[in-house]
């Protein structure tokens, strides 16, 4: 799971430098006009250069929709050299059979 710490402790992180590279690709003015090619709240591009909110899964999705570039190239640009997301271990498992009767004890 993505995290905000997870990226923006990380010194190579910079989602200014995807922006700015995005905003030049597509011929833009400024991050006003890069929410409107996105179609997101501008509120949220600022989020992402201050550092409040990391850029997420559907975000990177959209990007490489409207620039036709691969998510590892804009992923690059912001610095995430991760091979892969990692989930936390307990997302996933299978509850306990133990977890599983309290579960339906506390439903009847």
């Amino acid at each position: 799971m993505m995290t905000e710490t997870s990226n923006s402790q990380n010194p190579s992180y910079n989602p200014d430098h995807l922006l700015d590279n995005l905003i030049k690709k597509l011929s833009l003015k400024n991050d006003a006009a890069l929410s409107r090619a996105l179609e997101v709240a501008p509120p949220l591009i600022s989020k992402i250069r201050h550092r409040r909110v990391p850029v997420g899964a559907s975000l990177l999705i959209r990007m490489h929709e409207v620039s036709s570039m691969s998510v590892r190239e804009l992923r690059d640009l912001m610095g995430d050299r991760r091979a892969k997301y990692r989930i936390s271990d307990a997302q996933g498992k299978p509850a306990s059979k133990e977890a599983s009767k309290e579960n339906m004890q506390a439903k009847t």
